[in-house]
């Protein structure tokens, strides 16, 4: 389902004395975070992105405004927004906080499967979970199962793997 802001990353700390914070980044690569001049604090709450710098598997981000180790501090725990107007993917891409709630359907028979709750990254790929009726079914995100998705309707069509959605051995 496509969403005005995307949540990007995660303030955990503070990075020396000039006000620097550091963000568990939530996107492909510290670098996808780094790309971004303007970032969100909450809805509607824009601030500017002076620096962005990887740093490990974190974002060391100097923000407008915040100057000082305690400014810094009070971020702490804030969840840094995206506006989806700032976002570019290649076609065919879509961000996972979009896959959610996306309604899954078989390809072949045009069942409903059930809708998407969540995504796990597993390193070789990311697998879907789908619920249905109070059960979790998980998908695997590979090119063999996935045939197409559309977050603007909120749907998703798949061919999935024998087994997965029934007991077939």
């Amino acid at each position: 389902m496509k969403v005005k802001y995307l949540q990007v990353g995660k303030i955990v700390g503070v990075h020396g004395i000039k006000g620097l914070i550091k963000v568990q980044h939530w996107c492909d690569t510290p670098a996808d975070l780094c790309r971004y001049k303007r970032l969100y604090l909450a809805e509607d709450k824009p601030i500017a992105v002076e620096r962005a710098v990887p740093h490990g598997n974190m974002v060391l981000l100097k923000l407008k405004g915040i100057d000082t180790p305690q400014q810094a501090q009070a971020l702490r725990g804030i969840v840094l927004r995206l506006s989806r107007e700032d976002a570019v993917l290649p076609e065919g891409r879509y961000f996972i906080e979009e896959l959610i709630g996306c309604q899954v359907t078989d390809a072949d028979t045009g069942l409903v499967l059930g809708t998407v709750q969540d995504v796990s990254a597993t390193g070789a790929n990311d697998v879907w979970h789908i619920e249905k009726d109070g059960r979790t079914y998980l998908l695997p995100a590979i090119d063999e199962c996935i045939v197409s998705v559309d977050v603007e309707k909120g749907s998703a069509v798949v061919r999935p793997l024998k087994g997965i959605f029934d007991d077939e051995d």
